[in-house]
């Protein structure tokens, strides 16, 4: 029993001992870390003011921010680590070890990591235009340092790796889309009557934009119809509305001018033996 107690208060003795030495240094430290995150998060948000002023891309800027925040978050605690008296050389060898060991187990993360720091600072597409690449199309919703999410016109959202996207042949529409319709006339039609219609219709449209112009022309000559192609420029968000209602209203347009579009036909004729 008296051992069970000596051991006890050795035990008590070695807890007080070791807080009245390390107790402050581990406030003292601690007290470091929150400075540090306050410290970090003052810096981020005078940072993010002062490039604000320079127009940079939000994704460029967002990155800067964060490299402040976590360089001085670093230093601090470098300062917390010296204060608690550990031994830094040997740490930064170890934390080397490591990190060649992590960096050959995340070898897909890094190079998203690599991929996004050339998309932030390359530009092939910003936030807001409309891209086709690695088989999938949308507008760009957001660049960030591993993904890129693009937005369909069905509300859903495509999330791809930035290393699917460098090295890919990428399509940038940029913010507006050009049209391709297609329209048949009979033989018979006055062509310039036809084409002053359809003009008369992209003008009518608000959603077709006046620059660039739009590009109205005889296509083709096909085997029931002469083929008018029509080519206007429209926002990226009206892209599908805009066709549709110019179809709408090219077709109503003609039947109220006898401007005839012909169904398929193949002339079939009946030689004698």
């Amino acid at each position: 029993m008296n051992d069970q107690l000596g051991t006890l208060e050795h035990v008590q003795r070695v807890i007080i001992d070791l807080a009245i030495h390390f107790g402050p240094k581990v406030l003292v430290a601690i007290a470091i870390i929150i400075a540090g995150v306050y410290v970090g998060g003052w810096a981020g948000k005078a940072i993010d003011g002062g490039l604000r002023k320079f127009n940079l891309d939000p994704p460029v800027r967002q990155l800067l921010v964060r490299m402040v925040r976590v360089f001085v978050l670093i230093l601090f605690a470098i300062m917390a680590l010296q204060n608690l008296g550990v031994e830094l050389l040997p740490l930064i060898a170890g934390l080397g070890v490591a990190g060649a060991g992590v960096a050959l187990a995340m070898q897909g993360v890094l190079s998203n990591i690599v991929a996004g720091l050339t998309i932030i600072f390359s530009k092939p597409f910003r936030v807001g235009e409309y891209i086709s690449i690695a088989g999938e199309e949308g507008q760009v919703e957001s660049i960030s340092i591993f993904t890129t999410v693009l937005s369909h016109a069905d509300l859903s959202l495509v999330v791809i790796p930035n290393r699917k996207i460098v090295g890919e042949i990428l399509h940038n529409y940029g913010n507006i889309r050009q049209l391709d319709i297609l329209l048949g006339v009979a033989y018979d039609t006055d062509l310039d009557r036809a084409l002053i219609v359809v003009d008369e219709v992209l003008q009518g449209n608000p959603h077709v934009l006046k620059d660039p112009l739009p590009a109205i022309s005889i296509s083709s000559l096909a085997s029931s119809s002469i083929c008018i192609s029509v080519k206007p420029w429209v926002s990226v968000s009206d892209y599908a509305v805009a066709r549709g209602e110019i179809f709408k209203a090219i077709i109503e347009t003609f039947r109220s001018n006898n401007i005839v579009v012909p169904f398929p036909q193949h002339e079939v004729r009946m030689l004698p033996d």
